[in-house]
């Protein structure tokens, strides 16, 4: 009896020592879907409060390559990746690894992805990730321009490099499917590739060019004015993680460090964390984690204008400001396993197989994207009710589709 006494009071100090707040929408995540819908909800007069255990902004949204990918309308999951899917997530230095550890917990996961990934099920993805990225680079120009970003961004296009013809010629159905859609893409051969970028290597096969393409000379200083423009416009932040979501009869109730918030809306747009989340109010989805690794090398000049993606090893150079960032590779692991040097050291070797020159990293990052089998971002009420809005999942293109994710969740909000 004198145990749960002292139980009942330790827990009742510390809900009186909670921090109660009430607001009309609480949008759980300050990456850049989080940031992006708040500063457009705040615009249309809505109270905005963004929970964020760290600063906004300094997970994937600052770690990825910075290409507003409107191109990308290919999901992870293609009938070429079903085939050789086995092979690829046993090579250790393959672009899309597993960690064995992982392999239990993934396993109804990697299911589900060779089910998206047979022929009409990509098609099908293939469709749907199209029609969200049709205008995704004309609403980035709107928004950098609305805070101040503009000077950030790059219009030089983005280029896929093919080593060898055999692989070229591979390519020729991702870009049928891409001209299907009105995707801009010029086929370039050798010469034309090094005529664009002049201090890559001689290739035998030839490149994809995608003219419209933007990409952020500085992804860290894009995500600090999002945010900086977010508090300029009222919303709130607050330093916390949600541990516990519910339903209650004065609105959704979240349970975070040190604070106990109760909203009218509630928005879950936490990322890799979203799905214990969604759990919580009954939406079970087949979300899981792909661990993002970066390499940066410090230099006045990149040997390169526009993102370059060597398709063969599955990264990106990365010109940004002051640096090359060398990003990419798909390794499945969930979000509590240590970072993995041999990614880095394969990243590494690939990354000098191009540009032998490279000396040693002046950095590296490991980080978290949230995946769905089928590579397309869940962007829905909750089944229980419009009280709550989905919008996680985005995989790659979470920095491309932050606007049109706004704009979605926003007509959700107002129906």
């Amino acid at each position: 009896m004198f145990l749960i006494g002292v139980v009942s009071r330790v827990l009742k100090a510390r809900v009186n020592s909670m921090e109660k707040l009430k607001t009309e929408i609480a949008i759980i995540g300050g990456g850049v879907i989080g940031l992006t819908i708040a500063l457009r909800l705040r615009s249309e007069g809505r109270e905005v409060v963004v929970i964020e255990p760290n600063e906004p902004g300094s997970g994937a949204s600052y770690g990825n390559a910075g290409t507003i990918a409107d191109y990308a309308i290919i999901p992870v999951g293609t009938p070429a990746v079903l085939k050789n899917l086995v092979s690829l997530l046993f090579d250790a230095d393959s672009p899309l690894a597993i960690r064995k550890a992982a392999l239990p917990t993934l396993f109804p996961w990697l299911m589900r992805f060779a089910y998206e990934a047979l022929p009409h099920r990509y098609r099908h993805n293939t469709a749907r990730i199209a029609e969200l990225l049709s205008d995704a680079s004309s609403e980035w120009l709107e928004l950098a321009s609305e805070i101040g970003a503009s000077e950030l961004l790059s219009a030089k296009g983005c280029l896929y490099l093919y080593q060898t013809e055999k692989a070229f010629r591979a390519a020729s159905s991702d870009v049928a499917r891409r001209a299907s859609y009105g995707i801009a893409q010029e086929l370039l051969n050798p010469n034309e590739v090094r005529s664009l970028e002049p201090n890559l290597p001689e290739i035998s096969g030839g490149g994809v060019f995608f003219p419209k393409a933007i990409n952020f000379t500085d992804p860290s200083k894009v995500m600090d004015v999002l945010a900086s423009a977010a508090r300029q416009a009222g919303v709130e932040f607050v330093k916390a993680s949600v541990e516990r979501l519910s339903r209650e009869r004065e609105g959704v109730r979240m349970t975070a460090t040190n604070h106990d918030i109760v909203s009218k809306a509630v928005v879950i747009a936490a990322g890799a964390y979203s799905g214990t989340l969604a759990a919580q109010i009954g939406d079970r989805v087949h979300l899981d984690t792909e661990r993002g690794y970066h390499l940066e090398f410090d230099m006045d000049v990149a040997p390169v204008e526009r993102p370059v993606c060597p398709t063969h090893h599955g990264f990106y150079f990365c010109p940004m400001q002051g640096r090359l960032r060398v990003a990419g590779t798909v390794e499945l692991g969930g979000l509590n396993a240590p970072l993995n040097p041999r990614r880095l050291d394969v990243l590494l070797a690939n990354a000098r197989r191009v540009f032998p020159e490279l000396g040693e990293p002046s950095r590296s990052w490991m980080g978290f994207r949230p995946s769905m089998p089928d590579s397309v971002p869940v962007i829905r009420p909750s089944k229980g009710g419009r009280d709550v809005v989905l919008a996680f999942g985005h995989g790659h293109i979470g920095l491309t589709l932050a606007p049109r994710t706004a704009r979605m969740v926003s007509a959700i909000l107002a129906a």
